[in-house]
């Protein structure tokens, strides 16, 4: 084995210009799968902040409450009893949260746009906290000072709100001034709460073009709820990957506990009002969910991704097997007479086969290993400059304003292997036909 590896990497430096071609086919096409990937994954990565910083848990306990048959009421009544309940039946929990949820409009003197509204009580909430970012007014205003535009602490007081710096320029608003909340109330009534804005954040892509934080005492008061009645339990977890598992064995306590629980159905509870309105049932039946089935009609961006790029490679490498193939025809077609030689003195048809599949793991390893590593660094370095992006067509697909990239060793790994495995079953044609050669006509061979 030693001897024949040898023998094929003297054989691939002995066709220079073939090799470094071969080289940087496959090392081009490894680094641009690599940033594809990494991109893809940066996409995913920046999905799941978004998710779990504004509309979700890691896990999430909500329901329906239906007074009447064709109520669909998005509430969790005795929602102190139900967050023991998940408490003390849930390994691996890094703490909860306790969100009301709502919708309708924000209006300021120049203009409206329709929101989401998150009633938080900032204090219990370090998640929140720690990752919101204050937008500066630099950013902001142009001639601003770099100082944060507000203070995210002060949503624990009444009649409160926290907006993005993109809703900020839509509404034409500062810090400290007054908005109106409108909404309807759960008895079809349309009520109104003047507030004041206390901080302006920095964006967070897509899901921050709609989602307002407010605090929860305003909110209840805006719906007329009671303090036990909420809108969801939002369960923050050590091991995010656990979400899955962790909601199933979720949905057993909760069950044993004497709640009602609806089937699990993948999709964002703002789906599932016309399934629950048609339902014949009444009283209230929980919802679990997982951060990812929230954000579930954003998918489409990875998946698109995905598509794109597997297409694009795919494309790429029937082109780069085709030139393996072709380039190692010729190799065996100009080696004719040497082939005829080392199967003269002993060699057999294995060993011939087997030199000429070492040519091309050789070649695999070594440039996709090249190219690979290329495209990791490059993508690191995209990803740490936080290059903004201009088009707010290309935010919304990425799910973000900055370029993120992320570069894990296991995307590495695969690319090395799967395209180390294409250049070997590319070169098992003309390995074969090497090894069928007879000696003495390969000897004789002339041309």
């Amino acid at each position: 084995m030693k001897r024949l590896f040898i023998i094929a990497f003297r054989n691939l430096l002995q066709a220079k210009q073939r090799t470094l071609m071969l080289s940087l086919a496959l090392s081009i096409v490894a680094l641009l799968l690599i940033i594809l990937l990494a991109l893809s994954q940066g996409v995913a990565n920046t999905m799941r902040k978004s998710a779990t910083i504004l509309v979700s848990g890691h896990i999430n306990v909500a329901g329906f409450y239906k007074a009447k048959v064709d109520d669909s009421f998005p509430l969790v009544t005795n929602v102190k009893q139900i967050e023991q309940t998940v408490l003390n039946g849930l390994d691996g929990i890094d703490y909860t949260v306790i969100r009301q949820r709502g919708w309708g409009k924000i209006i300021s003197a120049n203009n409206r746009i329709q929101v989401s509204i998150h009633g938080v009580e900032i204090e219990k909430e370090p998640g929140l906290k720690s990752r919101l970012r204050m937008a500066l007014q630099s950013e902001y205003k142009e001639g601003g000072q770099n100082k944060a535009l507000g203070d995210i602490n002060q949503l624990q007081e009444l009649d409160t709100v926290a907006i993005f710096a993109g809703q900020a320029k839509k509404l034409e608003v500062d810090v400290g001034d007054p908005l109106t909340l409108t909404t309807e109330t759960l008895a079809g009534r349309v009520n109104t709460k003047d507030v004041r804005i206390v901080a302006i954040l920095k964006d967070m892509g897509f899901l921050s073009n709609w989602t307002i934080f407010s605090d929860t005492r305003g909110l209840k008061e805006l719906y007329q709820l009671n303090e036990d009645t909420s809108g969801a339990i939002q369960v923050y977890l050590k091991d995010p990957d656990q979400a899955e598992q962790a909601m199933a064995t979720l949905r057993t306590v909760l069950s044993d506990a004497g709640h009602d629980l609806m089937e699990h159905n993948p999709n964002p509870f703002w789906q599932k009002f016309q399934i629950v309105q048609g339902e014949n049932w009444t009283g209230q039946k929980l919802d679990l969910t997982t951060w990812d089935n929230e954000v579930s009609f954003l998918k489409w961006a990875v998946t698109g991704l995905d598509a794109v790029s597997l297409s694009l490679v795919g494309i790429l490498l029937v082109i780069i097997a085709i030139g393996i193939i072709n380039t190692m025809l010729i190799s065996v077609r100009e080696r004719t007479r040497e082939i005829g030689s080392l199967r003269a003195i002993g060699m057999h048809r294995r060993q011939v086969l087997l030199m000429f599949v070492l040519e091309a793991l050789i070649l695999g390893v070594v440039a996709t290993t090249v190219g690979a590593c290329t495209g990791a660094a490059l993508a690191s370095l995209v990803d740490s400059a936080q290059i903004k992006i201009p088009s707010a067509a290309v935010q919304a697909i990425l799910l973000s304003d900055t370029l993120n990239l992320t570069v894990t060793p296991s995307q590495i790994l695969k690319t090395i292997a799967l395209f180390t495995f294409f250049s070997i079953g590319a070169s098992l044609i003309p390995a074969s036909r090497a090894a069928r050669m007879e000696p003495v006509k390969a000897i004789h061979h002339v041309g």
